[in-house]
C-alpha cells in the first residue's frame, strides 16, 4: 500500500511538474521574437491577424490576381450565400475545439484532452467578412507579393483534399454565424502545437515577426502592440 502511495505522488508530481513547465515556456518563450524579413517589394497586399479570445485567424483578401480564396471555399458553403465579402479569414485547429468549444465557457475536460493528446482530428475554419477594423484583437500587417505566395501556399497546404484536389468541407450545424465553414485539414492538434502555433507559423512563413513559440494568441500579438 505504502509503494502505492508512493508511486502515485511520483506520477502526480510528474504531471505537476509538465503542467508547471508548460505553463512558464508558453508565457516565457513567446517573448524571443523571430523577426520578419524586408524582401525589398513594396508591401501592397493588407493582411490581418485576429483572433476571438480562443483562436487565432489569418484574415486575407478574398480575390485578387494571385488567389481566388471563394474558388477554393465557395460562398455557397456558408448559411448566408452571399457573394460581397472582401476578406476571410483561415485557421487551423482541432475539430472538437472548434465545432464545441466557440469560447472558453463551453471547453468540456473530454474535448481538452483529446486535443492536448493528438487524440482528435483537425479541421479548418474559414470565415468571410465585408470589412476589418483594427483593434486589440484585429492586427493589421502590409505584405509583399512574393511574401503573399508564401503565405497562400502554407495556408492552403494545410487543407486536407479529396481526390479531385478540393477542400473537403465539413458539414455541421456548429458553425459561429452566417458567414463561415469548417473544412477537413491535415495534421493533430496538441498542447504543442495549438491553432495559435500554426497562425505564429504561418506568419513565419510570410517572412512577418511571430513568436519563436507559442501555444496562445498572447503569443502573437505581444510582437504586433
Amino acid at each position: 500500500m505504502k509503494k502505492m502511495i508512493i508511486l502515485l505522488l511520483k506520477i502526480l508530481g510528474t504531471v505537476l511538474g509538465i503542467v508547471i513547465l508548460y505553463v512558464v515556456l508558453g508565457y516565457f518563450l513567446p517573448f524571443i521574437e523571430v523577426s520578419g524579413k524586408d524582401d525589398g517589394q513594396n508591401k501592397e497586399v493588407p493582411v490581418y491577424i485576429y483572433t476571438n479570445g480562443v483562436h487565432t485567424d489569418i484574415v486575407m483578401p478574398v480575390k485578387n490576381d494571385m488567389q481566388d480564396w471563394s474558388a477554393k471555399i465557395p460562398f455557397s458553403n456558408i448559411k448566408s450565400k452571399q457573394a460581397d465579402y472582401k476578406y476571410i479569414g483561415i485557421g487551423w485547429g482541432d475539430k472538437g475545439f472548434y465545432l464545441d468549444t466557440p469560447t472558453w465557457a463551453d471547453l468540456k475536460f473530454s474535448t481538452a484532452f483529446k486535443a492536448a493528446f493528438w487524440l482528435s482530428e483537425s479541421a479548418m475554419h474559414c470565415t468571410y467578412y465585408r470589412e476589418m477594423k483594427e483593434a486589440a484583437d484585429c492586427k493589421k500587417i502590409m505584405i509583399s507579393r512574393n511574401q503573399y505566395q508564401k503565405l497562400t501556399e502554407f495556408v492552403e497546404g494545410k487543407f486536407d483534399k479529396d481526390v479531385n484536389g478540393k477542400f473537403i468541407l465539413i458539414p455541421t450545424d456548429a458553425v459561429y454565424g452566417d458567414n463561415d465553414a469548417f473544412y477537413d485539414a491535415k495534421g493533430k492538434y496538441s498542447f504543442l502545437y495549438t491553432c495559435n502555433t500554426w497562425s505564429n507559423d504561418a506568419l513565419k512563413a510570410a517572412e512577418q515577426k511571430a513568436a519563436f513559440w507559442t501555444p496562445s494568441d498572447y503569443g502573437i500579438f505581444l510582437h504586433y502592440k
